[in-house]
């Protein structure tokens, strides 16, 4: 039987294997730090147009209301683009049944004509992407009826 590899030999190894996980684990590191870096700047980079608009609409805050309003809707279009963009869908639609999963109820109201738990208002939209929810939409949603 051949003899096996001496202490030395074992240490050598045990040492340089260390090393190489310890080197992966760095080169881990940076790359992540890199890339959580670059995602940032991507998001700040879809968001810097809607900035510049709500910065041009107060520069013109003294315009005819109805001007303002209308750049103001503007750029809620335009914010809601962006969030579309990096892979968010809105949650405000009424009428639609009431969903715990997607909806925090902070209204329950009686509604003539409208189907219980159905909802009325939305009071604060919710948004959610192919990875889950990321905020539920807060909403008013119709009584059951008392009869």
């Amino acid at each position: 039987m051949p003899p096996g590899p001496d202490v030395e030999e074992l240490r050598d190894r045990w040492q340089r294997a260390v090393a190489e996980a310890e080197n992966l684990r760095k080169r881990y590191e940076r790359q992540t730090g890199q890339e959580r870096r670059a995602e940032r700047d991507r998001v700040t980079a879809a968001w810097l147009p809607v900035v510049d608009h709500l910065e041009l609409a107060l520069r013109h805050a003294a315009a005819d209301p109805q001007t303002i309003v209308a750049g103001v809707e503007a750029v809620c279009r335009q914010a809601y683009a962006v969030l579309e963009q990096l892979g968010y869908r809105r949650i405000a639609a009424t009428g639609e049944p009431f969903d715990p999963a997607r909806h925090e109820a902070a209204q329950v109201r009686p509604e003539p004509g409208a189907p219980p738990g159905s909802i009325l208002e939305v009071l604060r939209a919710g948004y959610d992407s192919d990875q889950g929810l990321l905020r539920p939409a807060v909403v008013a949603v119709a009584a059951k009826s008392e009869e």
